[in-house]
């Protein structure tokens, strides 16, 4: 197994977060391996683009083509012109890769993809009672999201 440690200096504990799952899931959209995890990697993949085929595979992946067309500020017909498209701009390429990485905790923390998107489309008191994928059209949102799996991760909420 693959892990990532992320060093937690202000509790001086290091935290080991297993990566094969962002690994699968970044194969799957044929993105580099690490732009899940590392936030070099990240930021240089949001410079240069990601194809719409990201955007599509993104969608049969989540099963959810709403939290896509709120994201990138399109019409569902209009979203097939995103598939298209050889390179997203800066925007819409970081908008859909943080949305994916949130994806990827929740995935990590209910372990299948199945517990993991119902759990995104089921309503959370922690998020006064809104779906955590009604949220992922903002970056607030996605934080308040990424808060509350963090929460869960460390035995908070159950």
């Amino acid at each position: 197994m693959m892990y990532t440690y992320y060093n937690v200096t202000k509790m001086n504990k290091v935290y080991k977060v297993e990566t094969a799952k962002g690994y699968d899931l970044a194969k799957r959209l044929r993105i580099p391996a690490d732009v899940l995890s590392n936030q070099a990697e990240y930021i240089n993949i949001v410079r240069a683009g990601i194809s719409g085929e990201v955007v599509k595979k993104a969608i049969e992946i989540i099963g959810n083509r709403e939290i896509f067309v709120r994201l990138l500020n399109t019409t569902s017909a209009n979203l097939n012109r995103y598939y298209r498209k050889k390179t997203l701009n800066r925007v819409d390429t970081e908008e859909v890769l943080d949305t994916i990485r949130v994806f990827a905790q929740a995935l990590q923390i209910w372990g299948d993809a199945d517990t993991a998107k119902t759990w995104l489309n089921t309503p959370i008191p922690a998020l006064s009672g809104e779906k955590p994928a009604n949220l992922f059209d903002t970056f607030a949102g996605r934080n308040w999201v990424r808060q509350i799996l963090h929460k869960i991760e460390q035995g908070e909420f159950t």
